[in-house]
């Protein structure tokens, strides 16, 4: 069976199209099929990579029939390919599968996807020729998070996790690091620096005896960073759902337009505390009044609850059962 994964990702771009589509791989290899996973990135995202068989390659710019030949299975996630390219993959493939976030385009005949908290209430247009596998139960994440430990919930907030993604495009770790210090000092500071990131000579700089900085983890590494905090400060992008998976209350910051309707989906579901859009002036003061809000251990308790209800890790290999029942 012939099957690729096609995605982006990289410095300037993050890595969450990545991560969800690692986790595509994973769960074929669990049914034992191999994928070519394909990748319009820069070196930064070879760590993501190893153990799977992929190439580095803007397939963007290919002529799917060319690049595809006679595929079985071709699933494409991106925010940057045009209606042109998913119309010819609909016409080669056997089977499409099109990862979605916010109704970008109005996609050919395949299977559309869309993980999100908010899926549903996008209002997708009902047609004979497309299949829609939509909401939280089918968020892709990857298989370190599919079973996991009880997490504990601590009588009071002994750390918190710092994390921005692959690259902290906004470069918010240091001064978020900054404040925990000066407001927060009794707070151990757990800090995720991934691989693209520019700013890791200022975030050492402030690096105390509170401070745990975690060099470019991988999910595993996640995942233990995770189970082992009490409260989280984020971007509002694919972490949200692992740290729901986990059951970590978490703060959230849009740091991405692409994010804003994730943190009214969590808002509304009560799993988050949302600190707001990066550029505000009082940004980091809301997160701070945020953290207050989640000192007590039933409030953390509850959002821990509420994280795990809505996803259960499972979305991948639902995914793939329903691609392959295809």
């Amino acid at each position: 069976m012939k099957v690729y994964i096609l995605t982006e990702g990289g410095t300037g771009i993050g890595i969450g199209h990545i991560t969800r589509c690692l986790s595509l791989y994973q769960a074929f290899e669990e049914k034992g099929v191999q994928p070519l996973f394909v990748v319009n990135g820069d070196e930064s995202v070879k760590q993501y990579l190893k153990d799977t068989r992929h190439e580095l390659l803007n397939w963007q710019a290919k002529d799917p029939l060319i690049l595809l030949g006679n595929a079985d299975i071709v699933v494409i996630d991106s925010y940057l390919a045009g209606y042109e390219f998913y119309e010819k993959v609909s016409k080669s493939a056997k089977v499409r599968i099109y990862l979605d976030d916010n109704k970008r385009i109005d996609y050919p005949k395949g299977i559309v996807v869309n993980g999100t908290i908010f899926a549903d209430e996008l209002g997708y247009p009902s047609k004979k020729d497309i299949t829609y596998l939509l909401g939280s139960k089918y968020i892709p994440l990857r298989k370190d998070f599919w079973d996991l430990p009880e997490k504990e919930t601590n009588q009071n907030i002994q750390s918190a996790l710092i994390t921005f993604g692959g690259d902290d495009t906004r470069n918010l770790t240091p001064e978020i690091l900054k404040l925990l210090n000066r407001d927060l000092p009794e707070y151990i500071k757990k800090v995720i620096i991934g691989g693209s990131y520019r700013n890791i000579a200022h975030i050492e700089s402030l690096r105390n005896a509170e401070t745990r900085l975690i060099y470019f983890p991988d999910a595993e590494g996640m995942k233990q960073a995770m189970l082992k905090s009490d409260v989280a400060i984020s971007a509002a992008g694919q972490t949200l759902y692992e740290l729901a998976r986990v059951g970590v209350p978490t703060v959230a910051i849009a740091v991405a337009d692409n994010q804003i309707n994730n943190v009214k989906g969590w808002q509304k579901t009560g799993f988050i505390e949302y600190a707001g859009w990066w550029e505000e002036q009082d940004v980091l003061e809301k997160m701070k009044n945020s953290l207050r809000l989640l000192q007590k251990r039933e409030t953390r308790q509850r959002r821990s609850v509420i994280g795990k209800t809505y996803v259960d890790g499972q979305g991948a290999r639902r995914i793939v059962e329903d691609i392959l029942k295809y």
